[in-house]
């Protein structure tokens, strides 16, 4: 039982981790260029498409993955 508590928080510290930097990452957007943007997705690996690097800098998730942890961030 104790397994299944510890791999449980330690998935809790994980995510918390990410939120974190993610809240930091979002907080320095402001003068991002492409090279500041992730060519591959974080999450899954795939390509991130050149037009959506172009267009919002600095990020780090495709589109499908960065709408996923968005609805995630909602619950």
């Amino acid at each position: 039982m104790t397994d299944v508590f510890d791999h449980a928080a330690e998935l809790e510290q994980q995510e918390r981790e990410r939120a974190l930097n993610e809240q930091a990452r979002r907080a320095n957007l402001t003068g991002k260029t492409l090279a500041d943007s992730a060519e591959f997705c974080d999450d899954c690996g795939d390509n991130i498409p050149l037009k959506r690097r172009k267009a919002m800098p600095g990020f780090v998730r495709c589109i499908s993955c960065q709408s996923r942890q968005e609805r995630r961030g909602k619950r």
